[in-house]
């Protein structure tokens, strides 16, 4: 999903919403500490999706152990290499198809999470889930 707007509570609500449609496994989100992923209205859309999302909350301050941090980064590589795009709608473009690619290499994502201080963060030592 590709917003432009503030990311606000409603907006990760719709997030979240689209994220489980059609998913049969239960999905395991991570968010950090951004105003609109604390509030109340989407810690209640949270509880009321208990059986398809899991969220992981990211200590304060610590993008190092935010694999999101590794995609922004896969992702601007993308966005700067090539033929650089001369419009928003282009620039949205080569985001979306980068995003697509990424959603077929589940092993590419793996990879975020094998980092050294990333693994032993989100290993089964911290979640009781093994990644």
């Amino acid at each position: 999903m590709i917003y432009e707007q503030t990311l606000t509570a409603k907006v990760l609500i719709e997030f979240m919403s689209r994220l489980i449609q059609g998913q049969p496994k239960k999905i395991f989100l991570i968010l950090d500490n951004l105003k609109a992923h604390r509030s109340q209205a989407v810690r209640a859309g949270l509880e009321a999706r208990r059986e398809r999302i899991e969220v992981f909350d990211l200590p304060a301050y610590s993008p190092e152990l935010n694999p999101d941090e590794l995609l922004n980064s896969d992702l601007k590589g993308v966005l700067h290499g090539g033929l650089p795009a001369k419009t928003k709608a282009e620039l949205k473009r080569k985001a979306r198809s980068h995003l697509y690619r990424l959603q077929k290499r589940p092993d590419r994502i793996r990879r975020y999470f094998k980092q050294p201080k990333i693994q032993r963060f989100y290993g089964h030592e911290n979640t009781g889930k093994i990644l």
